[in-house]
């Protein structure tokens, strides 16, 4: 049995947390990011989200594809297709029907989506108009099941596994001439109305994620050269900010430039070397948070939309308390719903991919 990789768990949930900040802040951006809340917020606090925005989640499909490798080494196909189809599709599709109507509702709070003939319209289309205008933040879990379904095809094609065995040649200098396909990625398979489905570049990385990084030769050249791969992160990502700063940071013509996915392949290679370097253990509160992280990630947009609309309608705090106190606000409420979920039986399995409640 493969023994479990505690810097993998690590990187998915504290990248959850930053998806939670960045949502706090992207509620309120000022730079033309399309939004659920209608408040404008500190044009400074935006710069935040220029940071993360081109890695953060391309950062999770990488390790989502390492952690299949390790799934397949257990388990065959089938039961790893039938894994997928419970704890990722149904999931991204119940909850779009149960939690997807959330944020849609909030949103018509602000913006008449029904342009005057809401009265009109029955309540039965409204909801359904609210939910698949919801998806949110789902739509990874759709990415994720489709690249796993792809990478299912891929193995039955390559039955020897050479292209597994060729990923285990790449030393850190092919690491770094990889962003060339990584840039080339992003332009293709997006697509056209929904943006947030860069299916090129996501399938790739979650590919490469499963075929190059899980060697463990792979992964100990990043941790050699952590320090050096951090430091020229964290300076890119400094310039890139700075040269970006006050753009749409989702604009499509953004994510597709070199810089953008130099600057996101440069902060992925770090790290990985660093977590695996300095976080690969377990401690109570990682183990806490790795059970729960899935979970997280599907209840807590819902949870926090409804937040920021009543924080910003009720409380008319100064606009830097309306982050901090939405902030706090989330992360003491979230864990409570996350248990509330998990001891419905329905709910748990269509919302959380749990046949039972998971243990700390």
């Amino acid at each position: 049995m493969t023994e479990r990789k505690h810097y993998i768990d690590n990187i998915r949930w504290v990248t959850v947390l930053i998806v939670i900040l960045y949502h706090v802040i992207y509620s309120f951006n000022t730079v033309g990011v399309i939004k659920n809340i209608g408040v404008d917020g500190i044009p400074q606090m935006d710069a935040v989200l220029t940071f993360v925005y081109p890695w953060f989640m391309c950062l999770l499909f990488v390790v989502g594809g390492m952690s299949a490798r390790y799934s397949l080494e257990q388990r065959t196909a089938k039961t790893f297709a039938k894994e997928r189809v419970r704890r990722l599709l149904v999931p991204s599709v119940a909850g779009i029907f149960i939690l997807g109507w959330i944020a849609s509702w909030v949103t018509n709070r602000y913006t008449d989506m029904f342009m005057g003939n809401g009265d009109m319209i029955p309540g039965p289309v409204k909801y359904i108009v609210y939910c698949l205008m919801g998806i949110g933040p789902l739509w990874f879990a759709h990415e994720l099941f489709l690249a796993s379904m792809i990478l299912l095809l891929i193995r039955a094609i390559d039955k020897k596994d050479r292209l597994w065995t060729l990923g285990e040649k790449a030393n850190i200098w092919i690491l770094l001439l990889l962003v060339v396909a990584v840039w080339g990625s992003s332009w293709i398979l997006n697509t056209p109305l929904i943006e947030v489905y860069r299916n090129g570049i996501y399938i790739f990385l979650f590919l490469l994620g499963y075929y190059v990084f899980s060697h463990e030769k792979v992964t100990d050249s990043l941790v050699r050269f952590k320090i050096p791969l951090m430091i020229t992160a964290l300076l890119t990502g400094v310039a890139y900010v700075i040269v970006h700063y006050g753009e749409n940071y989702a604009d499509k013509g953004l994510l597709r430039s070199f810089f953008t996915n130099t600057y996101a392949w440069l902060m992925i290679l770090a790290i990985i070397g660093c977590f695996k370097a300095w976080c690969n253990r377990e401690t109570r509160f990682s183990h806490y948070m790795t059970v729960r992280n899935f979970g997280f990630y599907v209840l807590h947009y819902p949870l926090l939309v409804i937040l920021a609309w009543l924080i910003t309608t009720y409380l008319k705090l100064p606009m830097l308390l309306n982050y901090i106190v939405l902030l706090l606000a989330e992360l003491m409420l979230l864990p409570l719903l996350y248990e509330g979920v998990s001891r419905i039986p329905g709910l748990r399995f269509l919302l959380l991919g749990e046949k039972k409640k998971n243990e700390t």
